[in-house]
């Protein structure tokens, strides 16, 4: 496995491969590597002959209070487990590399991030459509797989590609949980053992809504309600938001449908988490 820290050397590298007809698949991450992140670089490393994986925490997606100081980081540990699912090519660039002094471009994609996560967090899709804009050019990669836990920003990614007619295919791979249901994240290091059992509320309150849903309610309102009551039945937490949306649009809707997306932000004491469900219709036949 090659480890590559500087920008020009990654686009040579690149570049490289491509001359000699290598398909590249690259999972983009903020590193502190969980297994999540490993089924993503699986995804990649099946579908493409050299598997990049990019470990940058970018300063340009943290707004001023959020935590991009203490943001875990573990870049030896990261480097094993990206070994241990057959990652080529780890990235690693400095921020002085990534954002050199004069940078002012910024890449927007606007209506898009005017919900959910793009309301609490403004400017917060700028910085993530930029560094992936910038590290799709440094690595030059046929297909990006990104997580569906992050939902929005799996769609602003998509946007951005479609818009910019950048030939690159992306893959969403699907939520990976503990055992205890708890979607994984990063940032779930952060949480006490008390604060764990609140997290839990997150998935809690989607499997209400899908099993509303199942039960024949139809109003957005009243699910989004019960979801609430739910969350704040538990300590330490404070909701960002509960979203009952258009998969495609992230409009709010009134009724839900099949395919109908529910997405939550909640703060866990000092944590903030997201989650979210895509409402399917009962099988009756199971």
């Amino acid at each position: 496995m090659e480890v590559i820290e500087s920008v020009r050397r990654m686009q040579e590298r690149a570049e490289a491969l491509r001359a000699q007809g290598k398909t590249i698949a690259l999972v983009p991450t903020m590193g502190y590597l969980h297994e999540a992140h490993l089924e993503l670089m699986r995804i990649g490393r099946r579908h493409a002959d050299t598997l990049i994986i990019s470990i940058f925490v970018n300063p340009i997606q943290f707004g001023p209070t959020e935590d991009f100081e203490r943001y875990p980081r573990d870049p030896e540990a990261d480097l094993k487990k990206a070994e241990s699912v057959g990652v080529d090519i780890v990235f690693m660039p400095g921020v002085e590399d990534m954002y050199p002094e004069g940078f002012q471009t910024t890449v927007s994609v606007r209506k898009l991030t005017k919900h959910l996560c793009g309301l609490s967090r403004p400017g917060h899709f700028d910085g993530v459509c930029t560094v992936v804009a910038k590290l799709f050019n440094i690595t030059k990669p046929h297909i990006a797989v990104f997580g569906q836990k992050d939902y929005q920003q799996l769609a602003v990614i998509s946007r951005m590609v479609m818009d910019l007619n950048m030939d690159i295919q992306i893959i969403g791979a699907p939520i990976i949980r503990e055992p205890d249901g708890l979607a994984m994240s990063s940032r779930n290091a952060y949480l006490s053992e008390k604060e764990r059992t609140s997290a839990l509320s997150l998935k809690k309150s989607l499997d209400l809504a899908q099993e509303m849903f199942w039960q024949g309610e139809r109003d957005a309102q009243k699910i989004r309600d019960e979801m609430v009551k739910l969350i704040q039945s538990y300590p330490d937490t404070e909701i960002d938001y509960v979203s009952i949306c258009d998969p495609i649009t992230l409009e709010e809707v009134s009724e839900l449908g099949d395919g109908t997306l529910v997405a939550l932000a909640v703060w866990i004491g000092r944590t903030r988490l997201i989650d979210n469900k895509v409402i399917e219709v009962q099988d009756t036949n199971s």
